[in-house]
């Protein structure tokens, strides 16, 4: 969609709210993407299978919101990704999601087992239109990350939010019950405010 411009919250929470976000590798330049079609989950239709129940239930997780934020960042750049070579998470986006986050616009899910953070995600929260951006997630031990994005579509959808904004197809994502909706679509979900 775009190349250059810089990180700063003004152009980050605009970008957002136009549908657009900064996805790119260290040493290139800022790229803006807006994809057709985009990946998206309605809190309500997020899927939890009989096995996933039992493990929500049984494995004592406990969750946490914004405590841990850039940890969670952290991981979420520092885990290993099948088919991918590095991260495109660079330190220049951390430093400019740690600002968001402090501003109130970038929040965090963090997943514990016995005192130990093994799951969470990050996002940005476009609370003024009901709509949670995705970013990246990460497990260290099996089903943490399905622990973080389950828990969180039920808090959204108690609050009332309409989409969680999954950016690109991923067929993880696909099996909890994203899809695809069309760019023009999403655009106009994100205009619609409560």
């Amino acid at each position: 969609m775009a190349v250059g411009a810089d990180l700063s919250a003004r152009r980050l929470v605009n970008a957002y709210k136009q549908g657009v976000f900064p996805w790119y590798n260290a040493g290139e330049p800022i790229l803006w993407w807006s994809p057709d079609p985009r990946m998206v989950l309605r809190p309500e239709e997020v899927r939890v299978t009989k096995s996933m129940r039992k493990t929500l239930r049984d494995d004592n997780w406990e969750i946490t919101y914004n405590t841990r934020f850039l940890e969670v960042m952290l991981h979420c750049k520092r885990i290993p990704r099948e088919g991918q070579n590095g991260t495109w998470i660079t330190n220049e986006m951390v430093a400019a999601y740690v600002k968001l986050h402090e501003l109130g616009y970038a929040e965090s899910v963090e997943v514990w087992q016995e005192g130990e953070l093994v799951g969470g995600l990050y996002g940005i929260n476009l609370k003024e239109n009901k709509i949670f951006c995705g970013e990246s997630m990460f497990s260290r031990v099996s089903n943490a990350s399905k622990v973080a994005l389950i828990t969180l579509a039920r808090k959204l959808e108690k609050e009332g939010y309409d989409l969680i904004d999954c950016q690109v197809y991923n067929p993880h994502l696909e099996r909890m019950g994203a899809r695809e909706m069309p760019r023009e679509d999403f655009l106009k979900a994100l205009k619609t405010t409560t």
